[in-house]
């Protein structure tokens, strides 16, 4: 597929440092935000594309995020609802890694439980902790099982 050109070209400009989340499942560039925690009142700047045309996927979003490079807990939690999303660092303005994503296979203090009556619900001081299934998340503690919504659900 030809990129556009001309005046029908979409134009973002590079950054100089930070990440660039790229192949992020069409929809939910708003959900990558909120879990780095960037809102309308943070100071970061940033470039959001959603629903760009891709030739893998059909559509895609994207993220720039000038200014920092993301941990591996939100790496993780990206994961979750963009499997197929790829992390670019960037460093005066070239790209000096590049790598997908990867589920884990368990999550602590990543999901809360939506079982109320689980113990990580509780005053306890412990943490929330699932493991990765094929049918989607299992809490370790109470057997509850998260199939839909697990947007809703990262802490």
């Amino acid at each position: 597929m030809k990129k556009p050109e001309g005046k029908h070209a979409l134009i973002v400009g590079r950054i100089r440092e930070g990440t660039v989340i790229d192949h992020i499942t069409a929809g939910e560039a708003l959900n990558v935000l909120k879990i780095l925690g960037i809102t309308g009142t943070t100071d970061e700047c940033l470039s959001i594309a959603t629903n760009v045309s891709s030739g893998k996927v059909g559509k895609k979003d994207i993220v720039k995020v000038e200014g920092r490079e993301l941990r591996k807990e939100e790496v993780d939690r990206i994961a979750l609802i963009a499997p197929r999303a790829t992390i670019n660092i960037i460093r005066d303005y070239e790209v000096v890694e590049k790598k997908g994503v990867e589920i884990p296979r368990s999550l602590v203090g990543v999901v809360r439980c939506p079982n109320p009556g689980c113990i990580s619900n509780t005053s306890e001081p412990i943490e929330s902790r699932f493991e990765v299934v094929e049918r989607g998340l299992h809490c370790l503690y109470c057997d509850w099982l998260i199939t839909k919504d697990i947007t809703g659900h990262i802490i």
